[in-house]
């Protein structure tokens, strides 16, 4: 089955992305506004146990940080998506990195860059239309997190919670 590990921001957050989303991303109805930490692999059922077993000890060594949200950005040229900056704080980076140690270990892909899409898979000419309003706007939202899920991708492409993992073992 395909993986991955994402922080999904609060749902005033999400209702903000997915006014975008719903315009401008043809993923939106896949899975809810979210930040990756470990971008998507590929996992056995019988690796599921050991997985869950190290995200939940991962967890209960996390206490709730501070995510930042403060601006609009981009991934072009490399790709036309638009994004929420979240400023990577180290908490998120530590986090980032533990989901790369065994026995996660998997290759990463490229740097990390904490971010919210807004729109992808746009043309060229919509790309800088969109990215243009966008970035007009003032985008400034400081929020705490205090947990992470493992989701996991259905059939139909769509990701759902595998489980939902509290900081600080407080669950």
């Amino acid at each position: 089955m395909k993986c991955g590990v994402v922080i999904f921001p609060s749902t005033l957050i999400q209702e903000k992305v997915n006014a975008y989303r719903k315009r401008f991303d043809p993923k939106y109805t896949l899975i809810s506004p979210h930040i990756t930490i470990k971008r998507s692999f590929e996992l056995t059922e019988d690796k599921l146990p050991e997985i869950v077993k190290t995200l939940k000890e991962i967890a209960s060594q996390t206490k709730p940080f501070e995510i930042e949200i403060n601006k609009v950005s981009h991934f072009a040229p490399v790709n036309n998506v638009i994004y929420l900056k979240v400023t990577a704080s180290d908490e998120l980076k530590k986090l980032h990195e533990q989901m790369y140690s065994s026995p996660l270990t998997t290759k990463k892909e490229y740097s990390f860059v904490p971010h919210i899409t807004l729109s992808q898979e746009l043309s060229s000419a919509e790309f800088s239309d969109i990215f243009g309003k966008l970035s007009m706007e003032q985008f400034s939202h400081t929020e705490t997190i205090s947990s992470f899920q493992l989701v996991y991708e259905l059939e139909n492409g769509s990701w759902e919670v595998y489980e939902s993992f509290d900081f600080g073992g407080s669950k």
